[in-house]
């Protein structure tokens, strides 16, 4: 995906923008679209200071597939996954954005970081680590499953049970809506397209910061995971969520807001005194 594909798109409703002040760029998670930020876009504390930015990814929501979709197998990669947001930001003229990113969003800002930080004033992952193993597979493929239900439910365990029951049904909910073979195919960006043990020293944190949360329900990518992480990215910070799971910014925003908005106010602080 270039930026001119990209670019044809912004006059679309593929993109949802609110409030004014540092620019923020949301990522959502495997086989889902922007809808999962719609609690962050309406919070009156964060639009005071930040401009909040989600998108839905080719294949995704409101975005349509590139002309000839159908002569492909669909497989993010990492190169095609960066040059998409990055072409997002450049589009846009965003001046060193916030990048947050929930689920393989949250292992891909660890690759913005390290590839274009100097463009960034910082990115936020959630559910995220240098490699995260066992999530893709073939079986929604499969004729004989009805992927639009088994989907949902699979990734339905992966959070917290007592987050808000109509918060994790809503998760479901749009995950009941994704494209055939397009979970599959986030997955195996998230599994088998990124593995970053052994480079995670190359992300300056002195020019990009870097804030990792994973919930203490994951089982996706576990919270030791994440610390595993953090704990190779020098100045990195973050850790343990207690009491939420793997989707925290939809599954259960209160809680998440409790970690997420000290994290944009610091980040927009050394973003802005830079």
């Amino acid at each position: 995906m270039g930026g001119g594909e990209l670019g044809g798109q912004a006059g679309h409703d593929q993109r949802r923008r609110l409030g004014a002040g540092t620019p923020v760029v949301c990522l959502h998670t495997a086989g889902a679209d922007a809808r999962q930020y719609r609690h962050l876009q309406n919070d009156a504390d964060v639009l005071a200071d930040f401009r909040v930015l989600a998108f839905d990814l080719p294949w995704h929501g409101t975005s349509l597939p590139p002309e000839g979709w159908w002569e492909e197998e669909y497989l993010l990669t990492s190169e095609r996954y960066v040059d998409t947001v990055m072409s997002f930001v450049h589009a846009l003229e965003l001046d060193r954005p916030i990048v947050v990113g929930c689920s393989m969003a949250a292992s891909l800002v660890l690759e913005l970081a390290r590839l274009h930080g100097a463009e960034l004033g910082g990115v936020i992952g959630f559910s995220g680590a240098s490699t995260v193993e066992g999530r893709f597979q073939d079986w929604p493929l499969a004729p004989d499953i009805n992927s639009n239900q088994v989907v949902p439910s699979w990734t339905y365990g992966l959070m917290a049970p007592h987050s808000p029951t109509a918060a994790r049904k809503e998760v479901w909910w749009v995950y009941s809506q994704g494209g055939p073979g397009i979970y599959r195919g986030d997955t195996y960006f998230y599994s088998n397209g990124l593995d970053l043990r052994g480079h995670e020293s190359e992300i300056d944190t002195e020019t990009c910061p870097v804030y990792l949360y994973t919930g203490e329900y994951d089982y996706a990518c576990s919270s030791e995971e994440t610390e595993a992480t953090l704990a190779r990215i020098p100045g990195a910070r973050g850790g343990r969520m207690p009491g939420i799971g793997h989707f925290p910014v939809s599954e259960n925003y209160s809680l998440c807001k409790q970690y997420l908005l000290p994290a944009l106010q610091e980040l927009a602080r050394s973003r802005n005194a830079a």
